[in-house]
């Protein structure tokens, strides 16, 4: 089936072939902080580095600038910088982001709901001795 965007027809993408671009998007929305910060901008709304910061422990201040500056690259965010003393910056989904968020928010929530399965399924692959 052929997309059509205002611009025209919208190419069409293979991800299973080595050398279509789709790849380098799946790697970025497959990574466990980029999942993590739509998900909690969607939730929220615009938040600061450092809400962003608390809210996905475990995330180091480089690695959640550099998921944050890929996510802005990808047009799924917006940085937003207001003069003040101190400076305040603000991330926010946008439209193309916000489309996002309910695929990985399900993602997520699938994660949770199953994790008792699968930690079940390693215990009985490790103890096999596979």
């Amino acid at each position: 089936m052929d997309v059509t965007t205002a611009d025209g027809p919208a190419p069409r993408f293979n991800a299973f072939a080595a050398s279509c671009p789709s790849r380098r998007l799946l790697d970025t929305i497959g990574n466990k902080w980029a999942s993590l910060a739509i998900v909690a901008l969607g939730l929220k709304g615009p938040m600061r580095f450092s809400e962003l910061a608390a809210r996905i422990e475990g995330v180091s201040q480089k690695m959640l600038t550099q998921t944050l500056r890929g996510l802005e690259r990808d047009g799924l965010l917006t940085r937003t910088v207001t003069p003040s003393v101190p400076v305040r910056v603000d991330y926010e989904l946008t439209p193309l982001g916000l489309s996002l968020l309910e695929p990985i928010r399900h993602l997520k929530e699938w994660a949770e709901a199953h994790m008792g399965e699968v930690d079940r399924a390693r215990a009985e692959y490790d103890g096999a001795g596979a």
